[in-house]
């Protein structure tokens, strides 16, 4: 079963996208081009890629559950401009070749690098992206690991009902590894900048709830008969902590944007 099993439309409809301001940032680390490809890895509903589609016009989404896939199309189809492509693929991130001759000028990673083979994969993008591409990696804190007084009340009532340790789908989440950053200096793509992008958001009780239920560690099915008896008790954790029905965060995205050394960019191909 995937980590993220049952999950697939609560994350479309209930994680925030990226701010504008990493929009922003995202297209401005890559290389101008015609056509201008991007790949997104672990790319879930889409929302990455939605946000820079009036970037890219040559686009790759890939991502190794295919519910994820489909909540991925559903978003994208409808709103893709008819001069762009789009390709979405069901294979994992280490093991995605681009047809011959698709090199991607940017490839975007979020909160998926924690659970792929980081080295393997920065490797095999060595492989094909272009010379003068950039790899970007990137994510805000989740419930788990905020702070402010609601998020570790709303902790706290997962945890009642499922146990201390943090959950990933059926498993324990294995804790991670060196810091991203260092992961990057000791791949292809050493050349890396980092940069902290502030967002502040408002959330209701019922997008607490259906945010909770997109974590691979309080994914709907790992309630089980309890489900709606957790929903009650979250919502009377909750209720004393808003301020008129709302729910403050203040979170930041910590990006990475890694690219190779300039030595390496007199390759012959393009």
């Amino acid at each position: 079963m995937s980590t993220f099993a049952g999950t697939a439309s609560y994350y479309r409809r209930f994680r925030p996208g990226i701010p504008h301001e990493l929009a922003r940032l995202l297209d401005q680390s890559a290389p101008e081009a015609s056509p201008r490809r991007l790949l997104d890895l672990g790319t879930g509903p889409g929302t990455v890629v939605h946000a820079l589609l009036p970037h890219f016009d040559d686009v790759f989404a890939i991502d190794a559950d295919q519910a994820m896939l489909t909540e991925a199309d559903g978003l994208l189809r409808p709103t893709l401009p008819p001069t762009h492509r789009l390709q979405i693929r069901h294979v994992l991130a280490e093991d995605f070749m681009p047809p011959d001759g698709w090199h991607p000028h940017l490839v975007t990673c979020g909160r998926v690098f924690h659970w792929l083979d980081q080295p393997r994969l920065l490797e095999r993008l060595d492989e094909y992206v272009a010379p003068a591409g950039t790899v970007a990696v990137f994510s805000d804190r989740s419930l788990w690991t905020s702070s402010s007084t609601w998020q570790q009340a709303a902790r706290g009532v997962v945890k009642e009902f499922l146990g201390e340790e943090r959950r990933a789908g059926d498993g324990p989440f294995s804790p991670p590894g060196p810091p991203y950053e260092e992961v990057l200096h000791r791949s292809p793509f050493s050349d890396v900048t980092s940069a902290v992008i502030p967002v502040h958001r408002a959330w209701t009780i019922t997008q607490v709830i259906g945010y909770l239920y997109s974590t691979s560690f309080a994914a709907p099915h790992l309630f089980g008969d309890d489900r709606r008896t957790f929903e009650r008790r979250l919502t009377e954790t909750l209720v004393p902590l808003t301020d008129e029905g709302v729910l403050l965060e203040d979170n930041a995205f910590t990006v990475l944007t890694a690219r190779r050394p300039s030595q390496s960019e007199d390759r012959s191909w393009t």
